[in-house]
C-alpha cells in the first residue's frame, strides 16, 4: 500500500514546520498542490463517472421519445455551456498532457503520478459529464439528472473554494487555480441547463405546447413581455428587452407598442393572492384586525429573499474591492508573490465588478418588481374599499383623501420596496470596512467606529422630526387637493357666481400651509444630505488624528487602502438620507392607506330571489345616515310592496324621499328593523351620473348588446331624435359628467340604462324633473306605464300630475311616512296630501287656462306634437369627438423642460450656486487625495502637516457641501411656488371648453402625484444627478492623468457610454410619458367611480368596475416596468465598460516597470477607479430618474398655457358701480357655437327684455335655453351678435364684473365643503341676521336651526347631507343675498315640491319685484305669470311675447307646449 502510495504521489520528501509529511497530512487537504486534495478530487470525480454512466445506461432514458420534433433542437442556452464546458475539459486534457511531456523530458519517468493522473482523469471525466448532460440531459432520468448537476456545481464549487483560496491567502497562483475558477462558471451553466431542460419538458408533459382551434399558444401570447419567457442568461443581462429597445430606437412607442406584463406581475394576481392571504388571517384570529404590512411581506417573502441575496452578493464583492487595491500597490511596488499576480490581479478585478454590477442590477430590478406589485395590488384594494365604504367613512375620507391615496401614497410605498435591502446592506457593508480598516490602520478603526455612530446618533431626531413633518406635509396636501378638487369640479358655479378668485385664494392660503411643511421637509432632508455626504471627511479626520496619537505609520498602502474603503463606502453613506427619507415617507402613507382599508363598510345586504309575495319588505325600520344620531334619519318605516305594483313617494324638500331609496338600495345603515328587497335593482339618481364614453357605453353600463332591445330602449326613452343631432350618433363621446348633453338628455340616458338592465324592481329618484312636459309626458306613457309595465316601480315625484296612475302613493314628512294609500283615499283622507295637490293646482295656473287647453282632442294634439318635428336632419359630420387624446410630448426634447423648470424664480441662480459648490467640492476631494499622494512617502513632510493639511481641505470643502445643499432646498422651494401658481392661474382662468373636454383624471394626476414629485423630488435629484456625473468625470480623469495609457481605452468606452445612453432614452422617455398618461387614466376612472359608487353597487356592477380597475392599473404599470428594466439594462452594460477601463487601468499600472508611478499616485487612482463603477451606476440612475421625473415638469408645463377667458377686470372698460340700474338685456343676432369645429347651438336670436320684466324661457329639451344663460354669463364667447345691458354691450367689459353684478341660480344646484354660512356667503359680505332672514325666506330657518351649530353646521363634500331639493333652496338664499337687478333661474325650481316651489315664487316676485328676472323652465306653470316668454326651438328663436297672447296664437309653439302639459296632466289623472 506504502508502495502504491508512493507511486502516485512521489518519495516523501518535504516537511512543514513541525515535521509532519505534506501528502500525508490530512490538514493540506484544502491546498490544490497536495497529493491528498488530488486523490479527494479524484474520488468525486469517479462518483461523478458512476453517475454518469449508470444515467447513460438506464432504460429511463427512454423517456424522451415522446417529445414534438420541434422541441429536438439546441437551445442557445445548451450550445453556450457544451461549448464552454467541451473547451474547458479539452483544456484540463491539454494541460495534463503537457505536464506528462514535461516531467518526462525532464525526469524520464512519469512518477508520480497524482498531477498529470488528475489533470487528464478530471479532464476527461468533465468533457464526458458536461457535454453529454448538455446535449442530451433530455434522454436521462429526471432524478439522476437532477442529481448529476447538482453534484457537479457542489464538486467545482468545492475544487475552486480550494484554488481561491490558495490564491488569495497563500499568494500561489498557477493555470490549475484558474481552470478550477472557471469550472465552478461551467457547472454553474450546466445546473442552469439541466433546470431548463426539466422545466421545458414539464410544460411540453402538460401539454400546453398542443395547439388550440389551430392556434398555438405562442402566438395568442405574442403581446405579452419578453420577460415571461426569458431564460436566466437573459433575464441576468436583460437580453429579453433588445426587441424593445431596438423598436424605441426605429420609432417613436406608442401605447400598443408596450408589451402586457406577465400573468404573477398582474394587478389581479397580486391582489387575489393579497386578498386570500388576508382572509386567512382573519380567519385565524377573527377579533384584531389582520396586518396589511404583514400580509404584503408574506405575498412577496420569496423575492424578497431573491433580492437580498443578490443584494448581500453585491456588499461582499464590493469590499473585495480595497483588499485588491492592496495587493495591486504592492506588485506595483514591485513585490509580487508570484510571476504574472498583476495580471491575475487584473482579472479578478474584472470578474469582480462585472460579478457585483450582474448581483446589484438583479438587486434593484427584482426590488422595483417588488414595489410595482404592491402599488398595483394598494391601488386595486384602495379601489375596491371605496366602492364599499360606508357613509361614515366617507366623511373621514374625501374623494380628495381618496384619490391621493392613489396617485401619491400607493406610489411613495411602491417606491419603498427599491430601498427595502438598503436599510441593512448599509449596516453589513459598514461592518465589512470596520473590518478592513481595522486591517489597514488597526486601533485608529475605533475612531472611524465612534464617528459613524455620532453621525447616525445626530440623525435619529432629525428622523423623527422629518417623519413629523412628512405627515403634516401629507395632511396639507389632502386639504389642497380636496379644494382644488371641489373648485374643479364646479368650476361652471364658481364662474356663475364670480367666485373663482375667492375660491383661487382659499386654494393659494392652504398651498401655503403646504409650503411651509414642504420647506421644513426638505431643509431636513438637506441637512441629513449634507451630514452623511460629509462623513467621509469626519471619519477621515478622526482616523487619521488617531493614527498620529497613537503613532501608527502612514504609508501609500495603509493610506489609499483607508481612502478607497472610504470611497466605496461613502455612495451607500450617502444614499442614507434618501433611505430615511422613503422609509418616512412609505410609514406616513402606509398609516394613512391602512386606517383607510380599515375604515367602516356598508353591509353587503344578499340579493333574494324573486318572490310572488314581496319585492320590497320594511318592518319597523330605523335607519340613520350618522353612526350614533339623536334622532334618525328615517323613523318608523313599514312598508310593503307587492311584486309589479308602482308606488310614487311625495312630499315636501327634505322630507326623506331619496333616503327612502337610498335604505332599499341597502346605503343607510340600519339600527333597528329589517329592509328585505326580493330582485334585481335598477336605480336612477335624482343627478344624473355619467360616464366618460360613449352614449352607448353608458346605455348598455357592461351588458352585452341585443340590438332590438336596445333599439326599443332608445324608442322608449325618448332619445332617437337626440342621437340624431348628435355628430356621431350613440357612438358619440360624452365629456365627463356628461358636460355636452343637457339635463334632460343626461337624465333620458340613466332612464335608458335602467331599462335595457330589465331589472325587477325600479328606483327612479325624481327622473322627469330635469325634463320638459312634452318628454315628460311621453317617458310617463312608453316608460313607466309602457316598458315598466310588469315591473316593481317606487318612483319619487314632485309632480302631482302622475300621481292618480299609481297603485300607492307614500306621502313622506321628517322622516317618516305619513300615509301610504292610492290617490283617491288620500286626497279623501290627508290634509297634508291635499295641501300638496292644491298647490299643485295653484302654481298650474287658472282653471281658465285649463279649460282653455282641455279638451277631447287633447290626445290627438299631443300626437300631432310627437309626430310634428320627426322628419329627420342630417346627421352631423362635424369634428372630432369632444375628448381627446391626451397630450404627451414625442421623442427627445433635450433640455427643454430643464429649462422651463430653472426659468421659475431665480431657479438659474440657486442652480449655479449649487453647481459651483458641488464642482469646488469635487475640486477639493482631488486636491486632498493628491496632497496625500504626493507627500505620503515624503520624508520632508511631517505626519502632523500631512493629516493637518489633509485635514483643512476637508474641512474647507464640507462647507461647499453645505452651500450646496441649501441651494437646492431654495431651488427646489422656489421652483415649486412659481409653478403651482401659473399651473392655478392658468386653471382658474381656462375657458369652459377645457374643462368639457378634459377629463378631471388628467388635471387631478397633475395637481397630485406630478406636483408631489415637482415639490419633493426634482430639485434633489436635479442636483444629485450633476454631483455624481462631475463625481464620475472627476474619477476618470484622476485615472487618466496618473495612468494616460489607459485613454486608449476609456475614450472609446466614454463614447461607447454616450452612445448607449441615446439609445436608452429613445425608448425610455415614451416609456415614462406613457406611464403619465396611463396614470390619468386610473386617477379618472377612480374619480368616476367615487361619483358614482351608489350607482354601480345598485346595478351589481362592482366586480365590472374593479375588473376594469385591474386593467387600468395594468395599463399604467406595463411601462413602467419595461421603463426600470431599461434602465438596469443600461446601466449593466455601462458597469461592463468602466469595469473594463478600471482593469486596463490596473494591468497598465502593473504591467510597466516598477517605480514608472510613485506607490501614493499608484493608491490615489486606484481608490478613485475603484468607485468608477459606483459613480457611474449612481450618475447614470440619477440621470434616468430625473429624465423620468422631469416628465412631471414637462406634463405640468402642458397646462400652464392654456388659452384664457376674457380678461377678468378691463380697467379702461369697467361698468358704473350702479350698473345694472334697470336690467334691461338687448340680444342682438347672436350666434354661438361650444367649439370652432362644432356647429350653432344659438342660430341668431334676437330680442330685448326690457327692465323690470319678468322672461320665461321655453323650448324642447336641448334646444339651447341653458346655452344662452351661458351666452349671458359670457361661459361660452359669441361667435357673433352681441348682449347689451343697460347700454353697456357685455363682452367689453371684464368677466368679473359682468358675472358679479347678476344673481344666478344654476341648473345643477352646487354646496362646497364647509359650513352653512360660507356656503352662503363665502365672501364674508353679509351679518348672520341677514343670512337668518334670507334663510327664513327660501324655508331653510327650521332645517338649519335643528342643526347643533346653526350657521355653522357642517356642508359635507358635494353637500349630500343635504337633499337635492334644500341644495336648490341654498342656491336661492344665495341669490337673495346678492340682491342684484338681473336675476336667472336656470330649473331653478325641478327638484322642489309643489308647495315650496309656490312660497318660492311668491318670494321671489315680492323680493326682486324691480328687478329683471329670467327663468328657464320646463314646468309650464313656472313662466305663467311671466311678462314675457320667449321660445326656442333648435337654437332659433320661434316667439317672443306675452304668455296670454301667445296661447291664443294660432301654431304657437309656447301654446302648444302648454296644451301639451295638460294633456300631460289630464293624461296622468286618467290612468
Amino acid at each position: 500500500m506504502k508502495d502504491l502510495w508512493t507511486v502516485f504521489c512521489g518519495a516523501p520528501g518535504c516537511s512543514d514546520n513541525n515535521g509532519k509529511l505534506c501528502h500525508t497530512d490530512f490538514g493540506s487537504m484544502t491546498d490544490p498542490s497536495s497529493c491528498i486534495n488530488h486523490v479527494l478530487i479524484i474520488c468525486l470525480d469517479v462518483i461523478l463517472l458512476v453517475i454518469f454512466l449508470f444515467n447513460l445506461f438506464s432504460k429511463a432514458s427512454l423517456r424522451a421519445t415522446n417529445i414534438p420534433a420541434r422541441f429536438h433542437g439546441f437551445s442557445r442556452l445548451q450550445l453556450i455551456s457544451a461549448i464552454f464546458n467541451g473547451f474547458l475539459g479539452l483544456l484540463y486534457l491539454a494541460f495534463g498532457i503537457w505536464i506528462l511531456e514535461d516531467k518526462v523530458m525532464k525526469t524520464h519517468s512519469s512518477l508520480p503520478l497524482h498531477w498529470w493522473l488528475l489533470i487528464m482523469f478530471h479532464g476527461t471525466t468533465w468533457l464526458l459529464v458536461s457535454c453529454t448532460t448538455s446535449l442530451r440531459g433530455k434522454y436521462f432520468s429526471k432524478t439522476l439528472l437532477r442529481l448529476l448537476s447538482i453534484l457537479a456545481f457542489i464538486f467545482a464549487g468545492v475544487s475552486c473554494s480550494f484554488s481561491l483560496f490558495a490564491a488569495v491567502l497563500v499568494k500561489r497562483a498557477s493555470l490549475k487555480i484558474a481552470l478550477d475558477i472557471l469550472s465552478s462558471l461551467g457547472a454553474y451553466l450546466l445546473l442552469l441547463c439541466t433546470y431548463k431542460e426539466l422545466k421545458q419538458e414539464d410544460v411540453i408533459g402538460n401539454g400546453l405546447y398542443a395547439p388550440l382551434n389551430g392556434i398555438s399558444k405562442s402566438n395568442s401570447v405574442s403581446s405579452v413581455t419578453q420577460f415571461a419567457k426569458a431564460g436566466i442568461l437573459s433575464k441576468m443581462s436583460f437580453w429579453w428587452l433588445n426587441s424593445l429597445m431596438k423598436k424605441g430606437k426605429k420609432k417613436t412607442l406608442e401605447d400598443e407598442d408596450i408589451p402586457r406584463l406577465r400573468e404573477a406581475d398582474r394587478a389581479e394576481s397580486c391582489y387575489l393572492i393579497f386578498e386570500e392571504l388576508l382572509n386567512k388571517q382573519k380567519q385565524v384570529d377573527p377579533t384584531s384586525q389582520p396586518s396589511v404590512l404583514k400580509t404584503i411581506f408574506i405575498c412577496h417573502r420569496e423575492e424578497i429573499i431573491v433580492s437580498g441575496f443578490f443584494a448581500l452578493l453585491k456588499v461582499v464583492t464590493v469590499s473585495a474591492g480595497p483588499l485588491l487595491l492592496n495587493a495591486f500597490i504592492k506588485v506595483a511596488e514591485g513585490n509580487a508573490s508570484f510571476r504574472n499576480e498583476g495580471l491575475f490581479l487584473a482579472i479578478l478585478l474584472f470578474t469582480s465588478k462585472s460579478l457585483e454590477s450582474v448581483a446589484q442590477r438583479q438587486w434593484y430590478f427584482r426590488c422595483r418588481l417588488i414595489g410595482l406589485k404592491v402599488r398595483s395590488l394598494l391601488t386595486a384594494a384602495i379601489y375596491r374599499k371605496q366602492i364599499r365604504l360606508s357613509n361614515a367613512a366617507k366623511l373621514m375620507h374625501s374623494s380628495g383623501d381618496i384619490m391621493n391615496y392613489v396617485t401619491v401614497d400607493a406610489y411613495r410605498i411602491g417606491e419603498f420596496p427599491f430601498w427595502l435591502h438598503q436599510t441593512w446592506t448599509t449596516t453589513v457593508q459598514l461592518c465589512l470596512v470596520l473590518i478592513i480598516l481595522f486591517r489597514t490602520v488597526g486601533v485608529a478603526t475605533i475612531a472611524s467606529l465612534v464617528v459613524i455612530i455620532l453621525t447616525v446618533l445626530c440623525n435619529t431626531p432629525l428622523a423623527k422630526l422629518q417623519h413629523k413633518f412628512q405627515t403634516k406635509l401629507m395632511v396639507a396636501q389632502d386639504d389642497r387637493l380636496k379644494a382644488i378638487s371641489e373648485a374643479l369640479v364646479s368650476m361652471k358655479v364658481l364662474r356663475l357666481y364670480a367666485w373663482e378668485a375667492h375660491f383661487k385664494n382659499v386654494i393659494q392660503i392652504l398651498r401655503q400651509v403646504e409650503e411651509k411643511w414642504l420647506s421644513a421637509v426638505q431643509l431636513r432632508r438637506s441637512y441629513n444630505s449634507f451630514l452623511f455626504w460629509s462623513s467621509p471627511v469626519l471619519v477621515s479626520a478622526a482616523t487619521f488624528g488617531t493614527c498620529y496619537f497613537l503613532g501608527i505609520p502612514l504609508n501609500a498602502t495603509n493610506v489609499f487602502t483607508f481612502v478607497a474603503t472610504l470611497r466605496l463606502v461613502q455612495e451607500p453613506v450617502r444614499t442614507i438620507p434618501d433611505v430615511i427619507c422613503v422609509v418616512i415617507q412609505a410609514k406616513v402613507s402606509f398609516e394613512r392607506i391602512v386606517k383607510f382599508l380599515e375604515a367602516s363598510e356598508l353591509e353587503m345586504r344578499r340579493e333574494r330571489i324573486r318572490s310572488t309575495d314581496h319585492a320590497v319588505l320594511i318592518k319597523s325600520a330605523n335607519l340613520s345616515w350618522e353612526e350614533s344620531p339623536l334622532r334618525p334619519t328615517l323613523r318608523n318605516i313599514n312598508l310593503e310592496v307587492k311584486p309589479g305594483e308602482k308606488i310614487a313617494i311625495c312630499g315636501e324638500v327634505g322630507s326623506g324621499k331619496s333616503s327612502l331609496l337610498s335604505a332599499i338600495l341597502g346605503e343607510v345603515p340600519s339600527i333597528q328593523g329589517t329592509v328585505q328587497v326580493y330582485g334585481a335593482t335598477a336605480y336612477v339618481s335624482q343627478s344624473a351620473w355619467i360616464q366618460t364614453g360613449t352614449i352607448r357605453e353608458n346605455i348598455l353600463f357592461g351588458s352585452p348588446l341585443d340590438r332590438q332591445r336596445y333599439q326599443q330602449t332608445l324608442e322608449k326613452c325618448s332619445l332617437l331624435k337626440d342621437l340624431e343631432i348628435l355628430p356621431y350618433g350613440d357612438l358619440t363621446e360624452i365629456g365627463e359628467r356628461g358636460v355636452n348633453l343637457s339635463g334632460g338628455q343626461k337624465q333620458r340616458i340613466q332612464l335608458a340604462c335602467a331599462l335595457y338592465h330589465d331589472a325587477d324592481i325600479y328606483l327612479l329618484d325624481d327622473p322627469f324633473s330635469a325634463v320638459d312636459a312634452h318628454t315628460s309626458t311621453s317617458l310617463f306613457n312608453e316608460y313607466i306605464m309602457g316598458a315598466l309595465s310588469g315591473k316593481t316601480i317606487l318612483l319619487v315625484t314632485h309632480q302631482v300630475d302622475f300621481l292618480p296612475a299609481f297603485d300607492m302613493v307614500l306621502l313622506m314628512s321628517d322622516g317618516e311616512i305619513l300615509r301610504s294609500a292610492s290617490y283617491d283615499q288620500l286626497l279623501a283622507w290627508s290634509k297634508e296630501f291635499q295641501n300638496l295637490v292644491n298647490a299643485h293646482k295653484e302654481t298650474a295656473g287658472s282653471e281658465r287656462v285649463s279649460e282653455a287647453f282641455y279638451s277631447p282632442r287633447s290626445d290627438t294634439c299631443s300626437r300631432e306634437i310627437k309626430n310634428e318635428d320627426s322628419g329627420k336632419q342630417p346627421k352631423t359630420s362635424g369634428g372630432d369627438q369632444l375628448i381627446k387624446q391626451e397630450e404627451r410630448e414625442v421623442g427627445d426634447t433635450g433640455f427643454k423642460s430643464y429649462v422651463q423648470y430653472l426659468n421659475q424664480n431665480k431657479g438659474y441662480l440657486f442652480f449655479a450656486i449649487a453647481i459651483v459648490s458641488q464642482l469646488a467640492f469635487v475640486a477639493g476631494q482631488i486636491l486632498q487625495n493628491s496632497w496625500m499622494a504626493a507627500n505620503v512617502e515624503n520624508p520632508e513632510v511631517s505626519t502632523l502637516r500631512l493629516i493637518s493639511v489633509y485635514l483643512l481641505i476637508g474641512f474647507v470643502s464640507t462647507l461647499f457641501l453645505l452651500s450646496r445643499s441649501l441651494s437646492t432646498v431654495l431651488l427646489g422651494l422656489q421652483s415649486s411656488k412659481s409653478l403651482f401658481s401659473q399651473l392655478l392661474n392658468s386653471l382658474f382662468r381656462a375657458p369652459m371648453s377645457f374643462y368639457d373636454s378634459t377629463p378631471l383624471g388628467r388635471i387631478l394626476s397633475r395637481v397630485s402625484s406630478d406636483l408631489s414629485i415637482v415639490d419633493l423630488d426634482v430639485p434633489f435629484y436635479l442636483i444629485f444627478a450633476v454631483a455624481s456625473t462631475t463625481n464620475f468625470y472627476s474619477n476618470l480623469t484622476v485615472l487618466g492623468v496618473v495612468t494616460w495609457q489607459v485613454l486608449f481605452v476609456s475614450i472609446p468606452m466614454v463614447y461607447m457610454a454616450i452612445l448607449l445612453q441615446r439609445y436608452y432614452f429613445a425608448s425610455a422617455k415614451e416609456l415614462m410619458r406613457i406611464n403619465g398618461t396611463t396614470k390619468s387614466v386610473v386617477a379618472n376612472h377612480l374619480a368616476e367611480s367615487i361619483v358614482g359608487a351608489v350607482t354601480i353597487r345598485a346595478f351589481k356592477e362592482e366586480e365590472r368596475f374593479f375588473v376594469k380597475t385591474f386593467e387600468l392599473i395594468d395599463i399604467n404599470a406595463s411601462p413602467f416596468f419595461h421603463n426600470f428594466a431599461a434602465n438596469e439594462w443600461l446601466i449593466q452594460r455601462l458597469e461592463t465598460i468602466s469595469a473594463t477601463v478600471l482593469a486596463s487601468s490596473a494591468l497598465c499600472m502593473v504591467l510597466l516597470p516598477p517605480g514608472t508611478f510613485s506607490s501614493g499616485f499608484i493608491g490615489m487612482a486606484l481608490s478613485y477607479g475603484l468607485s468608477l463603477n459606483i459613480t457611474l451606476v449612481s450618475s447614470i440612475q440619477y440621470q434616468c430618474t430625473l429624465g423620468n421625473y422631469i416628465i412631471s415638469v414637462e406634463r405640468l408645463n402642458q397646462y400652464l398655457h392654456i388659452p384664457s377667458e376674457a380678461p377678468e377686470i378691463l380697467k379702461e372698460s369697467r361698468p358704473p358701480i350702479s350698473w345694472p340700474s334697470r336690467g334691461k338685456v338687448e340680444i342682438q343676432d347672436l350666434q354661438i357655437r361650444y367649439r370652432k369645429d362644432s356647429r350653432l347651438v344659438l342660430r341668431g336670436i334676437s330680442c330685448t327684455f326690457e327692465g323690470g320684466h319678468k322672461v320665461g324661457i321655453v323650448g324642447r329639451t336641448a334646444s339651447g335655453k341653458s346655452t344662452l344663460i351661458s351666452a349671458l354669463f359670457r361661459l361660452v364667447e359669441p361667435a357673433g351678435g352681441r348682449i347689451v345691458v343697460d347700454g353697456v354691450d357685455i363682452c367689453k367689459i371684464g368677466l368679473h364684473d359682468l358675472r358679479s353684478r347678476f344673481g344666478v341660480i344654476p341648473q345643477d344646484p352646487t354646496l362646497f365643503n364647509g359650513t352653512v354660512r360660507c356656503n352662503l356667503d363665502p365672501l364674508c359680505q353679509h351679518t348672520d341676521q341677514e343670512i337668518w332672514e334670507v334663510l327664513g325666506k327660501c324655508q331653510l330657518h327650521e332645517a338649519v336651526k335643528e342643526k347643533e351649530k346653526g350657521l355653522d353646521s357642517l356642508v359635507v363634500e358635494d353637500g349630500s347631507n343635504w337633499s337635492m331639493g334644500q341644495r336648490q333652496l341654498f342656491c336661492l338664499g344665495r341669490a337673495l343675498l346678492r340682491k342684484s337687478k338681473i336675476l336667472v333661474l336656470d330649473e331653478a325650481t325641478a327638484s322642489i315640491d309643489n308647495a315650496t316651489d309656490m312660497i318660492l315664487q311668491k318670494t321671489i316676485r315680492e323680493e326682486f319685484a324691480n328687478c329683471t328676472v329670467i327663468t328657464v323652465a320646463h314646468r309650464i306653470p313656472t313662466v305663467m305669470d311671466c311678462t314675457m316668454v320667449l321660445a326656442i326651438s333648435d337654437g332659433k328663436l320661434v316667439e317672443y311675447d306675452k304668455p296670454m297672447k301667445l296661447m291664443k296664437t294660432e301654431g304657437s309653439l309656447f301654446g302648444k307646449l302648454v296644451k301639451e302639459y295638460w294633456s300631460h296632466y289630464h293624461s296622468a289623472k286618467s290612468h
